[in-house]
């Protein structure tokens, strides 16, 4: 007998947001925004139809704090007022939907972006650019963006805010050693080194309040030998459920880490069962620290009955799935109909490359199809 997912169907709570079941869509770049990123109708439609999918919760792609901070075109932006409409509107038609939560990914694209800034001058070793080193005042200006932005993560009506301090982006940059050389006080020790994220939860408070949960996407560890350890990444983690952070999704690794050491991180092949949940191990170390605030499972998650016994077992709080939810946006309300058949997904990759016409998509779903109806 098949076993009933009856924990990962059920409701639990974020800070005082409850969340209909443990299904997470965890932040997925869409480069569904217009060219300079107010939200579209083709973004409102890649999210309402995740929601009609079924997922409890959707973390939205990377959304910037500053227009440096920017990536690319297409990323969606809450630097400025004016953006504040349209994310109403996502959230609203969001919110259509059996009551399916949303949370913007506030992030800042550090070393990795069009005009690399970073916490050190430290060559970016993924195309041999030198960032900008950030001053103390430039640094001050960063810290007031994300705040300000998450003044406007709560006025355009989302349930919760997401912080994105992992895979080598700015806030990431500053919590690893490998990033961080600076010598004031965002450098140096773990405290210091996790000082920007301190301040910004902080601000974030103190503009809209503590009923506003905050998350964040965590490093927990960088792969290399002179970066971030598990045993650093769980200190922070402490630091931050004892400040107040609703939940802790922890990962790792980055595309400069992946390409450069032949590191599988962030994003590898789940080609077998052995490489799925690939960063459970770090979800265990973060559990018993956790308190009030909840863990997030991401990366490689594909056996909804694995799942349900890490629920059970209260290994984990919640699962979060990106690949999977590009193929099939319905997926959870499959599960939840008892067709526990894996994904489709086959961690292919080739959604990454999927933008040159319009958003990000799965190019192979039909052939996934036929050699499922195949076997």
């Amino acid at each position: 007998m098949e076993m009933e997912l009856k924990t990962l169907f059920s409701p639990e709570k974020i800070g005082n947001v409850e969340i209909k079941n443990r299904i997470v869509r965890s932040a997925t770049y869409t480069h569904a925004a217009t060219g300079d990123g107010h939200v579209s109708d083709l973004l409102i439609k890649y999210h309402t139809d995740l929601a009609k999918g079924g997922v409890g919760l959707i973390i939205t792609g990377i959304t910037t704090i500053d227009k440096v901070g920017t990536i690319s075109p297409g990323q969606t932006c809450l630097y400025d007022d004016s953006y504040i409409e349209g994310h109403k509107r996502m959230v609203d038609a969001v919110h259509e939907y059996s009551d399916v939560k949303i949370a913007p990914q506030l992030s800042h694209s550090g070393r990795q972006g069009i005009t690399a800034i970073a916490p050190s001058a430290i060559i970016f070793k993924e195309d041999d650019r030198m960032p900008k080193e950030l001053t103390n005042e430039d640094l001050k200006e960063v810290i007031k963006n994300f705040i300000d932005a998450g003044r406007r993560a709560y006025e355009s009506g989302y349930d919760l805010l997401t912080l994105n301090a992992a895979h080598g982006w700015l806030l990431c940059n500053f919590l690893s050693p490998f990033t961080n050389k600076r010598s004031d006080e965002y450098g140096g020790n773990t405290q210091n080194r996790m000082r920007i994220l301190v301040e910004i939860y902080n601000g974030i408070v103190d503009e809209v309040g503590k009923n506003f949960p905050i998350v964040v996407k965590l490093q927990t560890q960088d792969f290399v030998d002179d970066g971030l350890k598990l045993a650093e990444g769980k200190i922070i983690a402490k630091e931050l459920v004892d400040l107040g952070f609703a939940a802790i999704e922890p990962s790792g690794g980055s595309a400069e880490v992946s390409r450069l050491f032949k590191i599988r991180y962030p994003a590898p092949r789940v080609q077998s069962q052995d490489d799925e949940n690939y960063f459970l191990p770090a979800v265990k170390e973060l559990k018993p620290i956790m308190k009030d605030s909840k863990i997030i499972l991401m990366g490689g998650v594909r056996n909804p009955v694995t799942a349900e016994k890490l629920l059970q077992e209260n290994i984990i709080d919640f699962i979060a799935l990106s690949r999977p939810l590009i193929c099939e946006p319905d997926l959870p309300n499959r599960w939840k109909n008892d067709d526990l058949t894996p994904p489709l997904c086959n961690s292919c990759n080739s959604c990454f490359f999927s933008t040159g016409t319009g958003s990000v998509t799965c190019t192979v779903k039909e052939k996934l199809i036929q050699e499922r109806l195949n076997k």
